[in-house]
């Protein structure tokens, strides 16, 4: 594994912090690459593993993230999921609702194994798909203390049953059978057919769409090579294990543990964040950013609400 050693981020770097490349194994053998960045001083800390958005790399929001959290005095490790960025697995550009669940674990046992850490003291941070992720995660990993779900989508509702669940039982079955089918195309052909090029606008797209593109298209902005939602296409048969394993299915059962769910007002996708909300069990909070777009919560620091984020782990790890 060739990790770069550049700095390729899509933000500026801190001196406050200290920055490594870091790699773990998960529970399936694959090699993860991680950015590790810890506070100045002396240790042990209290750490958060962090991820997302669905189709990002760990050079984007979610290393922002992490940057901005390490600063505030916690150790962080932004990584990046099985299949894609720089991390290990193969074929490439594939996800899934189990193997990339178990990364946040595996990440969790790499931050727990670190000198600078105090074990009993980790938190999850999920962006977008990787929000879903993570409160799957923290369902069923419990080392984790506390989990902060930002923007949150859940890739298993969405893919199974479209945008606010507009999906008909007929186009369901439509899209099974399609993607089905093109199992037999792959194993022919021995490797998988891919997409169309992420977010290449033809014109008429829904404005959140176009908030994608000004995000992952842009170079003054989000864009990095290795984002498949900036260069890239996922393979075309990755929603079959997402259609039918729901994600948030225990989602109650990460009480008493505190949940925190963050979402603009303006987003398409707040209402994963309010039905998960509903579905969670206390203590739990839902916290709407007025104004805000689901991508604003990308990258716009004086949008994220990193105070509150702080406050939260503070309190809770």
């Amino acid at each position: 594994m060739e990790l770069s050693q550049d700095w390729d981020k899509t933000f500026p770097k801190s001196d406050k912090v200290e920055h490594e490349k870091v790699t773990f194994t998960n529970r399936y053998g694959i090699t993860l690459a991680g950015d590790l960045y810890t506070p100045k001083g002396d240790g042990p800390f209290a750490a958060l593993a962090v991820s997302g958005p669905y189709g990002a790399v760990k050079e984007q929001a979610s290393g922002l993230y992490a940057q901005t959290m390490a600063e505030r005095g916690f150790v962080t490790l932004a990584f990046d999921p099985s299949f894609t960025g720089e991390s290990g697995g193969e074929p490439r550009n594939v996800a899934s609702p189990d193997i990339n669940t178990e990364d946040f674990s595996a990440a969790v046992d790499c931050l727990g194994l670190l000198p600078q850490v105090d074990r009993e003291r980790i938190g999850i941070i999920g962006v977008c798909g990787w929000g879903g992720m993570a409160l799957n995660a923290v369902a069923v990993d419990k080392r984790v203390k506390a989990v902060v779900a930002s923007t949150m989508y859940d890739m298993s509702r969405v893919q199974a049953k479209g945008y606010f669940d507009s999906t008909t039982p007929e186009q369901r079955t439509e899209a099974l059978e399609q993607m089905s089918r093109q199992r037999w195309e792959d194993a022919k052909n021995g490797t998988p057919a891919y997409g169309p090029l992420s977010l290449e606008l033809q014109g008429g797209e829904p404005q959140f769409v176009v908030d994608y593109a000004a995000y992952y298209k842009s170079p003054d902005r989000g864009f990095h090579p290795r984002s498949i939602n900036s260069n890239a296409s996922w393979t075309v048969t990755t929603p079959l294990s997402f259609m039918n394993m729901p994600l948030l299915t225990y989602i109650s059962e990460i009480a008493p543990r505190p949940l925190l769910l963050i979402h603009g007002e303006k987003a398409h996708s707040r209402y994963f964040s309010e039905d998960a909300y509903k579905a969670a069990a206390e203590p739990k909070e839902l916290m709407i950013i007025e104004g805000a777009s689901h991508t604003d919560l990308y990258d716009q620091l004086d949008v994220i609400p990193f105070d509150k984020i702080t406050t939260f782990f503070n309190d809770n790890l």
